[in-house]
């Protein structure tokens, strides 16, 4: 009996939030928090048709808008949570979120690659479109002759 009235008080004195503290704390919109939960990240409990946030959705949703800043995907994310809640210690989650990292790390020097080659064209077009414009007008000649 001592046990059940201690872990009742210790839920009762549990920090809890209402969706519209969350998305005020984090800068996102109740319809946002209500995906993630359709999409089963976020579990609150119920008193009616309001929904209770406990701890646990907080740093919930304090990791998923984290993942989703590094460019995880919420499947990634999801696949996390469910190593984290099946897991009796840390290390798988943390290796595959180490693979998760390591592979966006990867996309974005790709990405990066690209840019860099695109702005190194825009540079030498910029510069040719530069020379002609100091030259006097010769490509407006050109392109006038060719269309007549």
């Amino acid at each position: 009996m001592l046990l059940r009235n201690m872990s009742t008080s210790l839920r009762h004195s549990e920090q809890t939030y209402s969706i519209s503290e969350l998305a005020q704390e984090f800068d996102v919109t109740p319809r946002a928090i209500r995906f993630y939960e359709d999409q089963g990240l976020l579990a609150p409990q119920r008193s009616g048709s309001r929904r209770i946030y406990a701890k646990r959705d907080y740093v919930r949703l304090k990791l998923i808008l984290r993942g989703k800043r590094l460019g995880l995907s919420l499947s990634e994310v999801a696949a996390m949570f469910d190593l984290y809640d099946s897991a009796r210690d840390e290390k798988p989650q943390l290796a595959q979120f180490v693979a998760a990292l390591a592979e966006r790390r990867e996309q974005l020097e790709r990405q990066r690659a690209d840019i860099d080659e695109m702005l190194g064209e825009i540079a030498v077009f910029e510069a040719q479109s530069r020379k002609l414009l100091a030259g006097g007008g010769k490509a407006g000649a050109k392109t006038r002759k060719t269309a007549a």
